[in-house]
């Protein structure tokens, strides 16, 4: 066995073009480590969907160009024999270890294999990415990038010429064309061929823009904002320019793209601590509201002033951000009778959506977590997802965008200011007329994946019964599917309301994260509000709730 391992650790040595992962592998011969060995040969990433992720490093089960030259051939493979030979490939990355050399690799690879690629010219914004491929006519599009994650990681996703990320079985036929290639000396890739774009790609997504605004609309906002050391910032302070929008002021120590991300533990906004820099420049420049982008710009959070919180200032759910954007279109007039679209969210995000576009007279959808199945949805009009994921131009870009979503924002947040108002003011008033629904997260980060299949495993052969003294009405696995949904692993639990508290109902859903090694558990309870002056009290029973669900849950699956 070890022979056997340390025979394709050579094999794969011999090939390996990057003299970094070169070395590295071997110095891992030289020194004989067989245990590392072991967990690099031990399989290989396995594309799915979300395309690919990993950690960087020497191997098959790392992220790394010999990795990024097997999924390019296998995605090539795929688009020629669905009759896209010669079609155009568009290829964007953002500003991590070895983006740039992916993305190059991945363009010569499609040139060897008798496609057309087009290279972004810089690290830029994924849904400038995502805009570009229904822009330039593409058939396929490629983003190097791992979002918000851990600055050792890199990742590879895959959209098709819709400007949607690919569902099954597109991901299972590019995953056989992969698995087809024996070897990288089958695999041509010329030293040139491609082409790298211009800015005016750029100047097209920011003309775009222009449709998520409406004429005339208030601008008086005061915004400080932080790209989290990602390439958000050149691409976000240029729509607000244009837009008419005050300058905001850019957190300066996470203004460049840094790669390793050193202000923060984990480059995601949601993650504890890592808005402590926003906050403080808040503290000092008083703006009306903050805004983040994740890494990659496709993500947006928000933060709201809040003298009752440590620090004054309050990080905004996905679901309070998703709310009161959908709240600002219906005001906009983008959903009426259902004239313009679909309101569409996902089975772990908030059901406050569905009150939203009911009362609107507006179509609404839930699909499954991810917007590769949020843009899918037909006629969509809004998608958000509680991860800090919205959709506010489908036209433009079909995938979540932190650029337009922050400028949607930004007008919200004015129109209100003109009004003597807040981002608060309106959430309260959303409460009111339809409920208070809390939302929260109980998220377990392991070491161990086998822990997050025994807690699933625990959760179906001995599901809860009762959660935070709240009935389970109702029990599903949703690996089973349904006529609404593909299958996927999860469990759905709607539990039943306690008229003397005032709860209305709650829900669970258990699933494993598809991108990092988490178990995430979704809480949602629904508390009725009488009036604004009720508020606090259904505030205090939400978090009652919300806070014994986890206990229970926690409890529930052994974690």
């Amino acid at each position: 066995m070890e022979s056997e391992l340390i025979a394709r650790a050579q094999a794969w040595l011999a090939e390996d073009p990057d003299p970094d992962t070169r070395d590295e592998l071997g110095k891992l011969l030289a020194t004989g480590d067989v245990d590392e060995l072991a967990v690099r040969f031990a399989g290989t990433l396995q594309f799915g969907t979300a395309g690919l992720r990993g950690e960087l490093g020497a191997g098959p089960m790392r992220m790394n160009r010999s990795v990024v030259i097997r999924a390019a051939a296998g995605l090539a493979g795929y688009l020629r024999k669905q009759g896209h030979a010669g079609g155009l490939v568009v290829i964007g990355y953002d500003a991590r270890y070895k983006s740039a050399d992916f993305a190059r690799d991945t363009a010569a690879v499609m040139v060897g294999a008798g496609l057309r690629a087009a290279l972004l010219p810089q690290p830029l914004p994924t849904p400038v990415l995502a805009f570009a491929i229904r822009h330039l006519g593409a058939v396929a599009g490629v983003e190097v990038t791992a979002s918000h994650n851990p600055p050792r990681d890199n990742g590879y996703k895959v959209y098709l010429g819709d400007g949607s990320q690919i569902v099954p079985p597109a991901d299972g036929e590019i995953a056989a064309e992969i698995a087809a290639v024996a070897s990288l000396a089958d695999v041509p890739r010329p030293d040139a061929g491609w082409e790298t774009l211009g800015d005016d790609v750029v100047a097209a997504y920011l003309a775009r823009t222009d449709a998520v605004l409406s004429e005339g609309s208030p601008r008086d906002v005061r915004v400080v904002y932080t790209p989290m050391h990602g390439v958000g910032r050149t691409t976000l302070t240029a729509a607000f320019a244009r837009a008419g929008f005050p300058a905001p002021t850019v957190v300066a120590a996470q203004a460049e793209p840094d790669p390793d991300f050193p202000t923060v533990a984990f480059p995601n906004p949601e993650e504890p601590g890592a808005m402590d820099l926003a906050f403080a420049t808040a503290r000092e420049a008083n703006p009306d509201i903050v805004i983040a982008n994740d890494p990659d710009a496709d993500r947006c959070a928000v933060a709201v002033p809040d003298t009752a919180v440590e620090g004054g200032w309050r990080m905004l759910r996905g679901d309070e951000v998703g709310a009161l954007l959908a709240a600002h279109l219906v005001r906009k007039g983008t959903a009426r009778d259902g004239e313009s679209g679909t309101f569409t969210t996902t089975i772990v995000s908030s059901s406050l959506l569905s009150r939203i576009a009911g009362a609107a007279g507006a179509p609404y959808e839930e699909t499954l977590t991810g917007f590769k199945w949020l843009a899918r949805v037909d006629g969509l009009a809004y998608a958000y997802e509680e991860a800090l994921g919205y959709c506010v131009d489908p036209g433009g870009v079909r995938d979540k965008d932190g650029i337009t979503a922050a400028l949607l924002v930004a007008e919200l947040a004015a129109g209100l200011k003109a009004e003597g108002r807040t981002l608060t003011d309106l959430l309260d008033d959303l409460a009111v007329e339809h409920g208070l629904h809390a939302t929260d997260q109980l998220s377990v980060r392991v070491q161990d994946l086998s822990l997050i299949a025994s807690a699933m495993r625990r959760l179906r052969e001995q599901p809860p019964t009762e959660l935070a003294g709240l009935a389970v009405a109702s029990a599903e696995d949703l690996s089973r599917g349904s006529a609404a949904l593909p299958p996927t692993d999860g469990l759905r639990y709607h539990l039943t309301g306690s008229p003397e508290r005032g709860v209305r109902s709650a829900r669970v859903i258990v699933r494993p994260s598809g991108t990092e090694p988490k178990l995430k558990c979704y809480l949602e309870a629904v508390v009725e509000v009488a009036s604004v002056d009720a508020l606090a009290a259904a505030r205090a029973e939400a978090e009652t709730v919300l806070s014994a669900l986890k206990t229970d849950l926690a409890s529930a699956a052994g974690i």
